[in-house]
């Protein structure tokens, strides 16, 4: 798939598990249109998803259960498309239509 067209939007679905959905209004699953390009006109990339999440759908004020500066926290892991993002570039992996993004805390306390 290429990069989208400008003025066309990037439809993906983003998932939240082991407890993470509580951050986001206690729901697993979203549907979310990102802008083609970022705030600086670069293609919208995994960076951008995270500043878009805790900007307009986290709804928890405990950002740092997610994120710690701007980057996903350490325990949390991430999945493109059923793929370890460490194998598809993590935050500088540009998204594509249709992509499916899964966060899973392995953080569990006791």
């Amino acid at each position: 798939m290429g990069t989208p067209n400008a003025g066309e939007s990037v439809p993906i679905t983003v998932e939240f598990t082991g407890g993470l959905d509580m951050l986001f209004s206690n729901q697993r699953k979203h549907s979310v249109s990102l802008p083609p390009t970022d705030e600086n006109g670069k293609p919208s990339n995994m960076a951008y998803l995270v500043r878009y999440l805790c900007k307009y759908l986290m709804k928890d004020r405990r950002k740092e259960f997610f994120v710690v500066d701007d980057v996903v926290r350490p325990g949390i892991l991430v999945l493109i498309n059923d793929a370890d993002w460490e194998l598809e570039g993590e935050a500088e992996y540009v998204l594509q239509k249709d992509d499916n993004i899964l966060f899973v805390s392995t953080l569990h306390g006791g």
